[in-house]
């Protein structure tokens, strides 16, 4: 057939098969189809795969794409990454897309970062974090040796760790390398604090001391206790250091000048633990700044005005159980907003603005987990063989690490958290350095630190 004679006819086939119904197209091409040899069948595959496999990502707009790929979930995502060069170039640049990743796995970010790499690395290494700790893979293990008699207090700030032992010494270690920092001579300690200037130390022998870390001088001694004391706790601005111990009272001491300001009665235990801390919340009896002192003991936690009069009267006694059959654990935390502590009954939750219960977090499968550290998205918990991460969203634990036999102590204070700030949330970078760490029977002190990234 020549050309013009060939046109013509295509036309006309054209207007006629575009006047037939869906069904008579397709039953034309069938027919054409089955007529057609080898060489017609590979042209119509080549031409198919143009016309149905487009590459919309490709040829959309940069801001349509990131539109649509907002509505993929990050493993989807990360499996088109694999699709093509281009494909991995789009959605890795698309910022929003992965910021909501890590967001929707409740990592603390920081918005003001616009790098969309940044937030596609940050959410792989999210992934492998929470992996590691469903497969209990987080953690890895060190240990300090120097105490020549049994450790009786820890005391973490800042990559520093504190222990006071029966040798009539406190260390201070640096955690990272494992190495001694300051090393001096003082009594028989229950209880450590330190800052970069001085260490804190409450005796068995019913007296509180100050050392200077730098010469290891004893600067300041507080007698007046008559019984060990268990827990210190000290503000510089204030000028103020409290204590509490096993005659049943907490004390109120002048930080710098040694004398006793108050003595605080009402527990009818060995108080173990004081905490001073400025309060967050607004109520009847207290105001965002002021200071809060906390005491406890076995059966209760009293709540005292500190910063508004020495002299002061016991706002509020809270416990979880009136006839005293239900014993708390020796740790508390108290945030300036949450006041947190753990019994046989499980995690309880108050609200400082109204101190009433917010809730209480049972643990059916495991009984009497003692509480370490309690943030907004996880707590630390642990027991006679296991340390254990509890998500606080869904109340269930979602990792665990095995411990060694390890010296337990009454008081709660042979045992430490690390580093808190993870337990807000984790962000690609506060998932670092000291978890926890307990003294051992030969002296020495059992870390469990965060395993590197890999």
């Amino acid at each position: 057939m020549e050309r013009k004679d060939f046109e013509t006819w295509l036309d006309n086939i054209s207007v006629t098969f575009l006047s037939l119904t869906d069904l008579q197209k397709n039953e034309t091409l069938d027919h054409l189809i089955s007529l057609s040899g080898a060489v017609q069948l590979r042209h119509l595959s080549n031409n198919l795969e143009t016309l149905l496999k487009r590459d919309f990502l490709k040829l959309l707009p940069l801001e349509l794409s990131f539109y649509l790929l907002k509505w993929l979930d990050p493993q989807t995502l990360l499996t088109c990454c694999l699709v093509s060069k281009q494909w991995n170039k789009v959605i890795s640049a698309c910022t929003e897309v992965w910021q909501t990743a890590c967001k929707n796995l409740d990592w603390q970010i920081d918005d003001s970062v616009q790098d969309a790499l940044h937030w596609k690395k940050v959410y792989l290494k999210a992934i492998l974090r929470m992996k590691q700790l469903e497969d209990h893979e987080a953690f890895e293990t060190s240990s300090l040796i120097g105490h020549s008699a049994r450790v009786y207090a820890l005391y973490y700030k800042d990559g520093l760790l504190c222990t006071g032992s029966d040798d009539f010494s406190a260390k201070l270690w640096d955690v990272s390398t494992g190495q001694c920092v300051y090393g001096i001579q003082t009594h028989t300690c229950a209880v450590v604090k330190f800052d970069e200037q001085k260490l804190m130390t409450g005796s068995f022998d019913n007296t509180v001391a100050c050392w200077e870390w730098s010469s290891g001088a004893r600067t300041q001694h507080f007698r007046g206790h008559t019984g060990a004391v268990f827990s210190v706790d000290y503000n510089d601005e204030l000028d103020i250091m409290v204590s509490g111990s096993a005659d049943f009272t907490v004390k109120v001491w002048a930080l710098s000048a040694g004398t006793c300001l108050n003595t605080l009665t009402g527990h009818t235990e060995w108080v173990t633990k004081v905490v001073l801390q400025k309060c967050k919340v607004k109520s009847l009896l207290h105001s965002p700044g002021d200071y809060i002192l906390l005491s406890a003991d076995k059966y209760e936690i009293k709540i005292w005005p500190i910063a508004r009069e020495i002299n002061c009267k016991c706002l509020k006694t809270l416990s979880v159980s009136e006839d005293r059959s239900i014993c708390l654990q020796p740790r508390l935390h108290f945030d300036g907003k949450y006041i947190v502590c753990s019994s046989a009954l499980g995690l309880y939750q108050w609200d400082f603005a109204s101190y009433d219960i917010l809730r209480v977090i049972k643990t059916p499968e495991i009984a009497n987990l003692a509480l370490l550290g309690f943030g907004d998205v996880f707590a630390l918990l642990f027991d006679n063989h296991f340390l254990y991460i509890m998500d606080l969203r869904t109340e269930s634990l979602i990792s665990r690490w095995p411990l060694p036999e390890y010296r337990k102590s009454k008081r709660g204070s042979s045992f430490l958290a690390g580093e808190a700030s993870w337990l807000n949330g984790l962000d690609g970078h506060n998932d670092t350095g000291l978890v926890f760490a307990t003294r051992m029977p030969d002296h020495s002190i059992h870390l469990v630190l965060w395993k590197e990234h890999g």
